[in-house]
């Protein structure tokens, strides 16, 4: 079996698997004065330090003008009542730079920001008190410019690049902006969508899923660590094992044609980036699947939904859950 490098090149991450990726112009000027702060009380007590890959970040005061640059890290202020003043658009929503599961909850959009390669110059310009970078790339050389702007909070100790989870992305934005209490309810909250989720379709515990993409090189699927694989475990699937025998340093194991067959399973997940769908469904080697002929295999069609499965975040997650498990028991069913 043939197996690429274990580490992916950052557009193949961010572009190509990760669901899609708008980015702002690198030339626009942020007008720092014309931003909107972060607004309501805080609850946590200043100066807060927090753990990261990077070592400790201390922030002196509640930050009052946040940069959001990691994937999700805008959404999650948001959910947690705090405005950035500049944001990434990593699934490429445009406009505000997140989903409809969070639309309306700016009260003046924020300066969106390159992705993969954020000018240095455009987040200097917003003046931020502070910089969330918890799930991205996550290297060295990206901290050390974007820390020399702001105080800069990368992703968890331990943590790869793009697989902080939700639920430490959360408690870490929270203790930052001092919304611990609310980041905490939001994490109870979701957690118990979960066990209700789990607690209505029974048939999904232990069953086995293989969550894959399919892109114009071709087929791939993800490993523990992703946040569509932790999305689908936490409703009590198992990652198929054939897959997650795969898993080296990286969140996403190309398939070619050849090894294909690891797609199937009990349930199998798969949906288009930067292709339509149909490109799927008339694929002959994806008719070849025994879960495709048997009807156990599902391509997520709607882009929303296919962004909100892959956001990772509070807010996207509760959408998904919504809206992706009834698909998911229909054709388990």
């Amino acid at each position: 079996m043939t197996r690429r490098p274990a580490v992916l090149g950052a557009a193949l991450l961010s572009a190509a698997l990760l669901a899609g990726c708008g980015s702002a112009s690198d030339d626009a000027e942020a007008d720092a004065a014309g931003g909107t702060p972060a607004t309501g009380s805080g609850n946590g007590a200043f100066p807060v330090t927090v753990d990261t890959a990077f070592g400790e970040v201390t922030i002196e005061e509640q930050p009052q003008r946040v940069v959001a640059l990691g994937w999700s890290d805008a959404e999650t202020a948001l959910a947690l009542g705090v405005e950035p003043v500049g944001a990434s658009d990593w699934l490429g929503f445009g406009g505000e730079g997140v989903g409809p599961w969070a639309e309306g909850r700016y009260d003046e959009a924020p300066e969106l920001v390159d992705t993969l390669e954020p000018s240095l110059e455009a987040i200097a310009a917003l003046e931020p008190d502070v910089i969330l970078d918890t799930r991205s790339d996550g290297t060295q050389e990206r901290y050390d410019l974007l820390s020399q702007i702001a105080p800069t909070v990368g992703q968890p100790e331990g943590v790869g690049p793009y697989q902080t989870t939700w639920q430490q992305q959360l408690e870490l934005v929270g203790e930052v902006l001092g919304r611990s209490d609310e980041a905490a309810d939001l994490e109870a909250d979701l957690e118990q969508q979960f066990e209700e989720a789990r607690a209505e379709h029974p048939e999904f515990e232990g069953t086995e899923v293989a969550v894959g993409a399919y892109t114009s090189e071709g087929f791939g699927a993800y490993v523990r660590g992703d946040a569509r694989v932790d999305f689908m475990e936490s409703l009590g699937f198992v990652n198929a094992p054939a897959i997650q025998e795969l898993a080296g340093e990286n969140f996403y194991v190309p398939i070619s044609d050849e090894e294909v067959s690891l797609l199937d399973a009990p349930l199998t997940v798969v949906f288009p980036i930067f292709v339509d769908a149909s490109e799927i469904t008339s694929n002959p080697v994806w008719q070849t699947l025994p879960s495709v002929q048997q009807g156990n295999a599902l391509v997520l069609e709607d882009p929303e939904l296919v962004s909100a499965f892959s956001s990772g975040s509070v807010l996207g997650i509760g959408y998904a859950l919504d809206n992706a498990v009834p698909q998911f028991a229909e054709t388990l069913g």
